[in-house]
C-alpha cells in the first residue's frame, strides 16, 4: 500500500480527495493537513510515500513547501490553476498535476503511474550516443526544442548558461554540468571550466584557443589533451 497525506487549506477539497483515496486499492490515507507547516512537522518524524499538495495556500504555498522539505516523497499537485503546470517540470519529486475539480478517471490515471514507479520500477533505457537528437530547455515558462547538431558551444555565466547555436542564442537557468550530462559525449567535450564545445564545429585550433564560427574559445591546459584526443588528427 502507498501511504499518503493531503495538504490543502480547503476542507471540501480534502474531503473529495479522501473519498477518492478511500476508493483506491493502492492508497491508504494516514493524515491530512490544512496548512503546509503542520505537514512539515509531521514529516519530521513520519515517512509517507505520496503527498497530495495544493499550490495556493495562505502564507506558505505548495511550491514553498516543495523547496523547503528535504528528500521529498512523490508529490501530486492539486490546484484550480492550470498555469503552474510548466513550473512543475522543475521538480523531480512532482509526479503529476491534477486540476480541480478532480475527475475520478484522471485521479486513477495519476495513481496508476505512481503505483508503477513504486511497485515495479523499470530501468531507464541507456540510449546510444548518436540517438540523442535534441534537448528541451525551459525559457520564460516555455519548453523550447534545440536540435543538438546546431549547437556550437555552451558557456557558463554564473547561475545561467548561454547556448550558442548556428542561428539563435538561448540563456537558460541551469549549470554547465547538468547540460553536459545530457549531450552526446562523442560530439561534446569540456575544454574549459566555462565552456563545452561541439567538436564538429571547430574551424581552427591554435595553442590555447579554438575557433568556432567567429568565436575564439579558450582551452585550459588540463583539457587540451582531451581536445586533441577527440579530433581526427593525421
Amino acid at each position: 500500500m502507498i501511504k499518503c497525506i493531503i495538504i490543502d487549506d480547503e476542507k471540501l477539497a480534502r474531503e473529495i480527495l479522501s473519498i477518492l483515496i478511500l476508493k483506491s486499492e493502492k492508497l491508504v490515507l494516514v493524515e491530512q493537513f490544512s496548512n503546509a507547516i503542520d505537514a512539515m512537522k509531521y514529516l519530521n518524524s513520519n515517512e509517507v510515500d505520496l503527498i497530495f499538495l495544493d499550490i495556493h495556500m495562505p502564507n506558505f504555498s505548495g511550491f514553498d513547501f516543495v523547496q523547503t522539505i528535504k528528500n521529498p516523497p512523490k508529490i501530486i499537485l492539486v490546484t484550480v490553476d492550470k498555469n503552474f503546470a510548466l513550473d512543475a517540470f522543475n521538480y523531480n519529486c512532482i509526479a503529476d498535476y491534477l486540476v480541480k475539480p478532480i475527475e475520478e478517471e484522471r485521479f486513477n490515471r495519476a495513481i496508476k503511474r505512481i503505483s508503477i514507479k513504486k511497485e515495479t520500477p523499470l530501468p531507464t533505457p541507456i540510449l546510444p550516443d548518436n540517438s540523442i537528437k535534441e534537448i528541451y530547455v525551459n525559457i520564460d515558462k516555455r519548453l523550447i526544442k534545440i536540435d543538438i547538431s546546431t549547437i556550437n558551444f555552451i558557456q557558463a555565466n554564473g547561475d545561467y548558461i548561454l547556448i550558442k547555436t548556428e542561428v539563435n542564442n538561448y540563456t537558460v537557468h541551469t549549470t554547465l554540468k547538468k547540460i553536459e550530462e545530457k549531450l552526446p559525449k562523442s560530439s561534446f567535450i569540456k575544454i574549459h571550466r566555462s565552456y563545452v564545445i561541439n567538436v564538429n564545429k571547430i574551424i581552427d585550433i591554435q595553442d590555447s584557443t579554438v575557433l568556432i564560427g567567429k568565436e575564439l574559445i579558450p582551452v585550459s591546459k588540463n583539457n587540451r589533451s582531451l581536445l586533441m584526443e577527440s579530433i581526427n588528427l593525421l
